[in-house]
């Protein structure tokens, strides 16, 4: 052979012996074999690295390392290898010019060959410190390859030299080498310091793995320092790592949105040809002449041409990175099928005696170190999805939120702001979950052709009934989960539906109460909630039948498999390799085919994800030359002409819905422009009409992102009359607002929202009706102070949409709208002398002042302060802080809006206020939630005591029955063989089918109970939630954020529905699984019971450790999420002021930052799940070894049947064991849902709806007589009271107005009426009858109220009216009638049935309160309250309502709440309140005459 020459010139070294190696009961290799193969396989793969390496390390520069003494010693010790290979290459050409002995080539060869390798190692440490690499994985692996391939010569040769005579030389050289190659791969462990310059040595808080050394970074040990933080105490947000550059917003979200946009330009390149030269402008087609045919179908070919491609975008952004795994995963497929063929070698070697014992030890370490390399591979795989998928959600977020900034209003209309949040979290998320799962697409047939090949090398063909069975199961399954696709889009069409009028019924609860609604909502909410758990129980039947499959198909496949093996010939025996290797690939393969049809169908949810994402990033944006900035004002859009001189005062006046508003979004560029020009010159300040009120401080809402000044400031807040409210807030100007202003009133929202526009000082001011919402003297304020002439902006142009009618002398042209067109335009005095329709308006309602709603006094603000309920210690801690002239007002001012305990420590601790100890601990205990007991017990009490024990009973059944059927098989494989065949097969093999077909119906009942027990529990405790928040009072829904109940009622709902029954069933599957695999172990090899109870414990601390971080790294990632959708939405209602103000680029980063916190917190708990699963692999690799090495140990004694059957089961172990504390931990996790709704079963409530032995007469109250004694009341038990000692006498029939100062009480009365707040002293007492005897319903339903917002709910106009049915259609329509809505309703497609929107917003303000008053009037009850009912409508819409009430309610006594006094001149009395006392009760006539409160306000209004 010329292979022997080249090892040794007389041929004597030969390159393999069998004899020496496998056989010998010592073995060793040949020298030949080690001078060769093992020199040459570290160099092989270093060269082969190298150029790849040298690429990516060219493209991946991290900056520079400055020479350290670990890289100089790494050096050093590169270069002592390399000459230790060059001296072996001079000693051979020594020996040979000595003639000692001539070397044979392998000498020369193999010593240069590896100091050239060592010389590129050493360049390459060099290289890498140039290029910031602080540990190299690459490196590692060189010199763990030398190493091992040295170890085996460097026994080899102390064998040899106790033996014969040896080459002192070479043997000298190769210990120097060889210790060298340990101390140069210690060195490749350890990390080099960061590179110069590098973001770690800035970061407070770096995240460790970038700096974390290879064998770190592998075994996720890098990440044990925060594990153990967790554990010892409760991880905050301080404690979180910063975000690695790479995965932050800024590096992720401008890839895609570069790669989306080449995408959308490459279709408009394409399809501008298929155009025709006229476009069709948007509105056609719906009213007007249809455009040609030919323009027709040129535009619909255009359609089916090409749309632009998300994914592809979405593959040139993530796909390199992403490729990666596809790597890691092709290695992992294949090392799985490994451990069933180092099982068949173990059987092998326990039936053949006489094979040398090494083996047995060698197949043992070969199952270790390939269960461990599996592990370590797979989990770096799961590693790259994940942070894919972290980035994938980060684009998609970033994406969606630019583009909504962008979107033209037209597009915004097609979708909900519901819709649009929906695409940032249920959609990106739904891409996240799938990229976990996409290469099972390839890399599932790649698993099943590979276990196929196996079990045909094992069985024959026999395996073909066993695939059979399996290929049969695949669209079983498939059907089973197409039919839970459409189940669960019925499930979640009902829940949309459920949710949308929870959602409103929450915001309009306060109506629902007033008008005795809930029961109506309640049977409408429970009817929807019925036909969810009906397709609920559908699916579950379906998911009993999955699960059915699920769990027999392996044991059907075997079953077949094994019955056709025996039966086609008695010689084909089952023996203990065959049983056991077979099973072992037939769980391999349960796996990939049973993923398959999940995969195909979260593949189904993605795309239609994909799809919603391309059509919302397709929109057409707001055509951004619509409104050009240049030389004056000027506009014309649609039949407007208009042209406005720079620095003017422009009052756009006109009816309710004329199109005024409009105008101001034309100018902005929020239209669709469709012809002529808007010029805009200089910037925009825009003040809407709703005002726009972000969740952040009072100071942040106005300075808006502008840089401070601070003399500035203070000007534009005197001048917006804001002083007094500053005064009057809890932290002045630094008080955090509520989402959506919550806790500011109409009035102070809208001076927030002018102070943000003149503190920006532009040119051009648009207000849309900025002074509607605040008092008359301090409109009058601000606009002497801002809008005047003489105000703040006088050298501004500025446009303000009014119905004031005070101010209009003042300006310097009026614009009258009348259905979208101008036709009248001068100043005051030009339109007074044309006498037009201005004029004649003006006249109409000279005499009536602008007076409004939501009254506040400059002394006065509203002050709403935040308690969890009285007795909470922060109550204490505020008095404590506060001084007594504080807390007066408090007590004083309104309490209308609360919210809980946390979010008012979170206040105060913005403003720094340092809290007691006792108060810390109790933060934080409510921080830590940990599940009590009793939350499992009143799960298992809603699903029924004797299901659940009937369900658990079964559990145990099907897992003895599998542990049997097992055991069976192994006792069946040691069956003697009788003249080549087992004489008992049939017999076996018949309760081995009846020992699977017991078990499948155990699992079938099981499945079944749990569903149908899950189902049970989600309707009794929906209910029981459902009726407790409705029988809550006013004050619970105050300081409860309506987010949080709709959050239970959606999101914790979704849980106990869907999620918690599958995981209970999965976690009690995997413990008895595990369970059963370690009684097994413990039964084949008793020797074990000494490692489990070790690793017991090993395993049980580090699943302690895991879920005590993992739990509060979820808490802090959910808590960190909804800031993401709460600022998106904030957006979402701002476009068009952000756009005003061109702030667009600060609230993209600020989402941005928003997604990165978030993303800080979900970080971690990737690598927290990869830690716990790398460390509890070994574990289970660690009983996997033991149980084979007990195995070898004792193999004298243990029959091959059960041998196979200990380590068939532990190689299952390993699963069991991560799944059980993944499930363990979602159990906890997911169980909290069952606590936070019994959370609601132990809140106050309120009185009594009905009582059943009630004595009232049905037509009460037949006279509207109403009696106040010495009443009194207080928001709270420890507050004091709001009103009291007022004692009136109303007769009935009269009409009472009350009046008064903001905070006088005037709301409280109408509150106590109602019985919204339970009177503190005295009575009310209507016709004889004390109200506080009788159920609310019983009171609220006999008295009527006209309240401040007008609520209207979606569904049909016809049960905004009437929920209950108890009218007829005539009852209705003359309602509607007398309130002025017949002719529009009439004019409505679909009358009565027309479908209202959301909150009613398909009606304007004035509708909607029009539609108050028919609700009224169906009701037509003795007694009708307004509160303050005409504040948000034109003059000519109050006229209505009040002639309406004039003439309906004659003989009806009525109390108004009034800002308008010339509303209540007429009534019969007064009654005048201050400070939550009766200052005044008389007719206006007197009241005037007496010169009292009551005159100073009829004075401020202008009426005297």
């Amino acid at each position: 052979m010329e292979f022997d020459k080249f090892c040794s010139l007389d041929s004597s070294d030969p390159f393999w012996d069998w004899n020496r190696t496998w056989s010998a009961a010592n073995p060793d290799l040949t020298q030949c074999f080690q001078n060769t193969v093992l020199v040459w396989l570290p160099c092989l793969y270093l060269w082969m690295c190298a150029p790849i390496y040298l690429i990516y390390l060219r493209s991946h520069n991290r900056g520079y390392i400055c020479m350290s003494n670990l890289n100089k010693a790494k050096t050093a010790i590169g270069l002592l290898l390399w000459m230790i290979c060059w001296s072996n290459v001079f000693y051979s050409f020594w020996q040979r010019h000595h003639g000692i002995s001539v070397p044979a080539p392998v000498h020369l060869v193999s010593p240069t060959i590896l100091g050239l390798t060592m010389l590129l190692a050493t360049l390459l440490i060099q290289y890498e410190r140039l290029k910031g690499v602080q540990s190299s994985g690459v490196m590692l692996i060189f010199w763990l390859l030398a190493l091992l391939c040295a170890t085996v010569t460097f026994r080899s040769k102390i064998l040899q030299a106790l033996d014969q005579m040896v080459c002192v030389w070479r043997y000298t050289t190769f210990y120097i080498y060889y210790t060298l190659l340990l101390v140069a791969f210690c060195l490749s462990c350890l990390t080099e310091q960061p590179p110069l310059f590098s973001q770690a040595l800035k970061d407070l808080n770096p995240c460790p793995e970038p700096g974390a050394s290879f064998l770190s970074r592998i075994t996720f040990w890098w990440v044990t320092r925060m594990m153990i933080m967790g554990y010892k105490h409760p991880l905050e947000e301080k404690d979180l790592w910063s975000l690695n550059p790479e995965d932050c917003s800024q590096a992720v979200v401008p890839q895609i949105v570069h790669h989306w946009k080449t995408e959308c330009q490459k279709v408009k390149r394409s399809g501008k040809t298929l155009y025709s030269p006229t476009q069709i402008p948007k509105s056609e087609g719906k009213e007007g002449q249809p455009p040609e045919e030919s323009e027709i179908l040129i535009v619909k070919t255009d359609r089916k041409t090409k749309e632009p491609s998300l994914l592809w975008a979405l593959c040139l952004t993530f796909g390199p990175y992403f490729l990666i795994s596809c790597l890691y995963k092709i290695i992992h497929d294949i090392l799985m099928f490994v451990g069933p063929e180092i099982l068949r070698l173990l059987i092998n070697f326990v039936n053949n005696s006489s094979a040398p014992s090494w083996q047995g030890y060698f197949y043992t370490a070969l199952l270790f170190i390939c269960t461990c390399v599996q592990s370590l591979i797979l989990q770096k795989y799961f590693h790259v999805c994940f942070i894919t998928g972290m980035r994938l959600r980060t684009a998609v977020i970033g994406a969606v939120y630019r583009k909504a900034l962008v979107i033209s209003s037209a597009a915004r209309r097609t979708s909900t702001v519901g819709e649009i949040v929906n695409l940032m979290s249920v959609d990106a998320q739904r891409f996240m979950d799938l990229i976990t799962y996409i290469n099972m697409i390839w890399s599932a047939p790649l698993q099943v052709v590979l276990a196929l090949y196996f079990l045909w090398q094992n069985l024959g063909p026999s395996v073909l009934a066993g695939v059979a069975v399996m290929v049969l199961m695949v669209p079983v399954n498939a059907v089973i989960a197409m039919k839970t696709r459409t189940y669960q889009v019925a499930q979640m069409k009902s829940k949309d539906n459920r949710i949308k009028l929870m959602n409103e019924m929450l915001n309009g609860i306060k109506v629902l109460k007033l008008y005795a609604w809930e029961l109506a909502f309640k049977d409408k909410i429970s009817e929807i909630r019925e036909s969810e758990l009906q397709v609920l129980k559908k699916a579950a039947y379906l998911g009993a039948g999955s699960t059915f499959t699920w769990v027999c198909a392996p044991f059907l496949v075997a079953l077949s498999t094994f019955g056709v093996y025996v039966l086609i010939d008695e010689h084909n025996v089952l023996d203990a390799q065959k049983a056991f290797v077979s099973l072992a690939l037939f769980n391999i393969l349960r796996f990939p085919l049973n993923m398959l049809p999940m995969v195909i169908s979260s593949m189904v949810q993605a795309s239609v994800s994909l799809k919603r994402l391309r059509v919302f990033l397709s929109h057409e944006e707001l055509q951004e030359d619509s409104v050009e900035h240049k030389a004056v004002l000027k506009l014309s859009v649609v039949r407007l002409n208009v042209c406005i001189p720079e620095g003017c005062l422009v009052a756009v006046v006109g009816h309710v819905g004329s199109g005024k508003s409009s105008l101001l979004s034309a100018l902005l560029g929020e239209m669709d422009k469709l012809e002529g020009t808007v010029n805009v010159k200089g910037s925009v300040a825009y003040v809407p009409q709703q005002a726009w009120i972000q969740n952040s401080s009072l100071k942040g809402n106005i300075i808006f992102g502008q840089e401070w000044k601070e003399a500035w400031y203070q000007r534009v807040v005197e001048a917006c009359a804001l002083q007094p409210d500053l005064e009057i807030l809890p932290a002045g100007d630094k008080t955090e607002i509520g989402e959506k202003g919550v806790n500011l009133s109409g009035g102070q929202k809208q001076r927030v929202s002018l102070a943000r526009a003149v503190y920006c000082d532009r040119a051009v001011y648009l207000l849309d009706d900025s002074l509607s919402a605040v008092d008359a003297h301090v409109g009058k304020h601000i606009f002497d102070q801002v809008i005047g002439p003489q105000g703040l902006l006088k050298d501004k142009t500025r446009v303000l949409v009014t119905h004031g009618l005070s101010y209009l002398p003042q300006v310097d042209l009026i614009l009258v709208m009348v259905d979208g067109e101008i036709t009248e335009m001068g100043s005051y005095q030009q339109l007074m002398s044309r006498e037009g329709a201005f004029a004649e308006f003006l006249h109409t309602y000279a005499n009536i002042d602008h007076t409004d709603n939501s009254g506040e006094t400059q002394k006065w603000g509203i002050l709403q302060m935040y308690f969890n309920s009285p007795s909470s210690p922060v109550t204490m801690i505020l008095i404590n802080l506060l001084d007594a002239d504080f807390c007066f007002r408090i007590v004083c001012a309104y309490t209308d809006l609360i919210t809980n305990f946390y979010s008012l420590a979170i206040m105060l601790m913005k403003r720094s206020v340092s809290f007691p100890a006792w108060v810390q601990e109790l933060l934080v205990v409510l921080e830590i939630f940990t599940v009590k007991l009793s939350v499992f017990w009143a799960y298992a009490k809603a699903i029924g005591v004797l299901l659940s024990c009937i369900s658990l009973l079964l559990f145990l059944t099907h897992h003895l029955l599998s542990l049997f059927s097992n055991y069976w098989l192994s006792q069946w494989t040691d069956d003697p063989i009788v003249n080549g065949t087992q004489p008992s097969r049939l017999m076996r093999l018949g309760v081995y089918g009846a020992l699977g077909l017991s078990q499948g119906v155990a699992v079938f009942g099981y499945s079944l109970f749990m569903s149908i027990g899950g189902i049970l529990a989600s309707r009794c405790l929906h209910e029981s939630m459902l009726y407790d928040v409705l029988r809550s009072p006013m004050s619970f829904f105050e300081r409860t954020p309506s987010g949080n109940l709709v959050n239970r009622f959606s999101k914790e709902m979704d849980t106990i529905d869907s999620v918690i029954p599958n995981i209970i069933k999965m976690f009690m599957g995997s413990m008895f699984g595990v369970l059963g695999a370690c009684v097994i172990i413990l039964i084949a090899t008793p020797l074990v019971a000494v490692i489990i109870p070790a690793l017991g414990v090993l395993y049980f601390f580090v699943q302690r450790f895991y879920v005590a971080s993992s739990r509060q790294l979820k808490r802090l990632e959910s808590v960190s999420r909804s800031p993401i959708y709460t600022h998106f939405n904030e957006t979402l209602l701002g476009t068009s002021v952000i756009r005003a103000f061109g702030e667009q680029e600060r609230f993209i980063h600020e989402s941005d930052q928003r997604v990165d916190h978030n993303q800080k917190a979900y970080y971690p708990s990737i690598v927290a799940n990869r830690w716990l699963a790398i460390r509890l692999e070994f574990v289970g690799n660690c009983i996997v070894s033991f149980a084979a090495l007990f195995a070898v140990i004792a193999r004298e004694s243990l029959s091959p049947g059960i041998v196979g059957l200990s380590i068939s089961y532990a190689l299952q172990l390993t699963t069991s064991l991560t799944w059980l504390v993944r499930m363990s931990s979602d159990l906890e996790t997911n169980i909290v849902a069952v606590e936070k709704l019994k959370e609601y079963s132990d809140t106050e409530k309120e009185a009594e709806w009905k009582y059943e032995h009630s004595s009232l007469p049905p037509g009460w109250p037949t006279h509207g007589c109403i009696e106040i004694r010495g009443f009194g009341l207080r928001y709270r038990p420890n507050l004091d009271l709001a009103i009291h000692n007022i004692t009136i006498s109303i007769n009935g029939g009269e009409k009472v107005g009350i009046v008064g100062r903001t905070g006088a009480g005037k709301s409280s009365l109408t509150l106590g009426l109602f019985r919204i707040i339970e009177g503190a002293e005295g009575h009310i007492i209507i016709d004889g009858v004390d109200i506080a005897q009788l159920g609310l319903h019983e009171l609220r339903s006999r008295i009527t109220i006209i309240p401040q917002d007008p609520v209207l709910f979606s569904g049909s106009l016809r049960l905004n009216l009437d929920p209950f049915d108890s009218y007829t259609d005539e009852d209705v329509w003359m309602a509607l009638e007398f309130s002025h809505l017949k002719t529009f309703v009439s004019g409505l497609p679909d009358k009565l049935s027309h479908e209202c929107s959301e909150g009613g917003e398909n009606f304007s303000v004035g509708q909607r309160q029009l539609l108050c008053l028919a609700r009224a009037l169906l009701r037509k009850t003795k007694i009708l309250v307004l509160d303050e009912a005409t504040a948000a409508v034109d003059m000519e819409t109050d006229n209505l309502i009040q002639s309406t009430i004039r003439s309906q309610f004659e003989e009806c006594t009525v109390l108004t709440i009034a800002h308008r006094l010339n509303t209540i001149m007429d009534y019969t009395r007064v009654l005048v309140l201050d400070k939550g006392e009766m200052a005044e009760f008389d007719s206006p006539s007197n009241l005037i005459a007496q010169r009292g409160a009551f005159y100073q306000m009829a004075k401020d209004a202008g009426l005297v």
